[in-house]
């Protein structure tokens, strides 16, 4: 699995907004569109990609957590989180180093520079049994 982050900022940025972060240009957002296009459409083609999915901004976001054996549902977004997940890819792969490369393209995805600078993405194996969770 292929894991990106963004901010609360971040989604504002990409919605026009001024959240304390310069707003993305239309044609920024349109540029990372194409990208991402493109990005999947190579993994469809390639017979790599699973799925992929975007999320929503981190304020239609729901934690449910429990407090005495009392289910607690908190509405986001979330002060002490920066970073949340963004999207994701399940690619299905030769190895976990052509999952890495895979994700590696990312870095050309097109963004305004101060999105660019912190962007990183995260390659983890799903787990396919109990064993695997083992070290």
């Amino acid at each position: 699995m292929i894991l990106t982050y963004a901010s609360q900022q971040d989604y504002d940025g990409m919605a026009g907004k001024d959240g304390g972060a310069p707003a993305w240009s239309g044609e920024d957002f349109a540029a990372m569109g194409a990208f991402m296009e493109q990005f999947n459409k190579d993994l469809d083609e390639s017979g790599e990609l699973v799925e992929t999915r975007a999320l929503a901004a981190p304020v239609h976001t729901r934690r449910i957590g429990s407090r005495d054996g009392v289910p607690v549902v908190t509405d986001g977004p979330y002060a002490e989180t920066q970073e949340v997940l963004a999207g994701y890819w399940i690619v299905d792969c030769a190895s976990f180093d052509r999952a890495t490369e895979i994700a590696a393209r990312l870095e050309s995805c097109p963004a305004p520079a101060h999105v660019a600078a912190r962007a990183y993405a995260d390659v983890r194996p799903l787990a396919e049994s109990r064993a695997d969770l083992e070290f």
